[in-house]
């Protein structure tokens, strides 16, 4: 039977230190036999918190590394010891010493030198776990990512300088203005915001169709080019009317509007309503999209100069996964949904069912109706039947000389003012 083994604790190393246990965090060295140490103490023994402090450097030929017993990244824990025990298999005995644990990081900026100091390595181990990261890629990265890299240092240092001139604007106009009349702009920030994307209204119009001007929704240019392209609308016949309905190619609101169409004897007005309805339904296409490409509004019956109409008018652009594309932010969401409500009033004679709308845009009734009363319509309820069998409260959007003009509400007034 062999043997029992037995222990003896001895404290410190034969040295005077703790032994020290090294672990290399990229990695292990291939030949440990060429690696050069040296451990840095903190000179302060008389306050208890950091008088046990370390710092461990070791050189190879290829880079150096860096390790501490203090920092938030530090492998050790400063509530638990750690031991290391050496066998002596002769006499069945074990020495364990105390020890240190230190994990090891390549150290990737030094000094020009080969001797790094210990203020290189204080530097070193304060920076954060993003720039370790940086330092690596730069080092050791692939083209993609040092390209990668490289972009969002410039947006970073895009940012902060527009930052700055930011704050030196506002600065100014603070200055020269002073607090109190920003505060009275700040009041009626509500009236000026919508139009920033409300088509042009003109309120002291005599007649309802130039208060939202079709010329100001629809271009000359853009409504000549419509002629073509709404052919398909204006020669509807009656079995590719059922098929679209059937599909569902078509938004409720078209297909209501369609479905009328055909009973105009006038051929002037059943174009010019074809025209604004093609129209309608390509912006309302354009609102269910989330990332938008060229292709998809540039079908065959679209002429291109209004698919680069739409994407300059109704699209911001954005820089994602290396390449730029377009997109309905929630502002152009808003425009899309006023220049679909002022087409759809020349096209009912100025009283638009806004609940057919509010489901074909995939909004909240709420969002649709704030929207119909900033551009001054007035809001009213009727009964509609639905598919011929259900009878259901629709809401109404209505344009009136002189527009409706709607006050907050009280408590909108109180959060204002606080």
């Amino acid at each position: 039977m062999a043997s029992r083994a037995t222990w003896e604790y001895r404290g410190d190393s034969e040295h005077g230190h703790e032994a020290l246990l090294v672990q290399f965090s990229n990695g292990s060295i291939q030949s440990p036999d060429s690696v050069n140490y040296t451990l840095y103490r903190n000179k302060d023994k008389k306050n208890e918190n950091t008088k046990r402090q370390n710092i461990l450097v070791a050189e190879t030929e290829r880079l150096n590394y860096v390790g501490n017993n203090f920092s938030s990244d530090a492998a050790c824990n400063s509530l638990c010891r750690y031991f290391v025990g050496v066998v002596n298999k002769e006499t069945r005995k074990m020495e364990v010493y105390d020890a240190e644990h230190f994990t090891m990081h390549p150290l990737l900026e030094g000094s020009t030198n080969n001797t790094l100091s210990a203020a290189d390595v204080t530097e070193q181990t304060s920076r954060t776990y993003r720039e370790k990261v940086d330092a690596l890629i730069e080092a050791f990265g692939t083209n993609k990512q040092k390209r990668a890299l490289n972009s969002r240092k410039l947006n970073q240092v895009g940012s902060e300088l527009l930052s700055k001139a930011m704050e030196k604007a506002a600065g100014d106009i603070i200055e020269s203005r002073g607090a109190s009349e920003l505060m009275k702009d700040a009041v009626s920030n509500e009236e000026q915001e919508y139009s920033l994307f409300l088509p042009p209204c003109n309120a002291k119009a005599d007649k309802l169709e130039d208060v939202y001007k079709l010329d100001n929704v629809i271009s000359p240019v853009e409504y000549k080019l419509l002629e073509t392209a709404s052919e398909a609308f204006r020669n509807l016949t009656t079995e590719e009317l059922q098929d679209m309905t059937e599909n569902k190619k078509h938004g409720l609101f078209v297909l209501q509007e369609l479905h009328g169409l055909k009973e105009h004897k006038d051929g002037n007005v059943r174009d010019h309503k074809a025209r604004c309805l093609w129209y309608l339904d390509k912006l309302i296409q354009l609102s269910q999209l989330k990332a938008i490409k060229r292709k998809d509004i540039l079908t065959p019956d679209c002429p291109p100069a209004i698919c680069s109409k739409l994407l300059r008018n109704f699209t911001v652009e954005s820089f994602k996964n290396g390449r730029i594309q377009n997109s309905v932010s929630a502002t152009m969401m808003s425009k899309v949904v006023s220049y679909v409500i002022a087409l759809a009033l020349h096209v009912t004679d100025f009283e638009v069912d806004l609940t057919f709308l509010q489901r074909d845009m995939k909004l909240k009734e709420a969002r649709i109706l704030e929207i119909a009363k900033a551009m001054g319509l007035k809001i009213n309820k009727k009964m509609a039947f639905v598919g011929g069998l259900c009878e259901e409260g629709h809401k109404l959007g209505v344009l009136t000389i002189p527009l409706v003009v709607y006050r907050p509400s009280g408590r909108a007034l109180k959060r204002r003012k606080t």
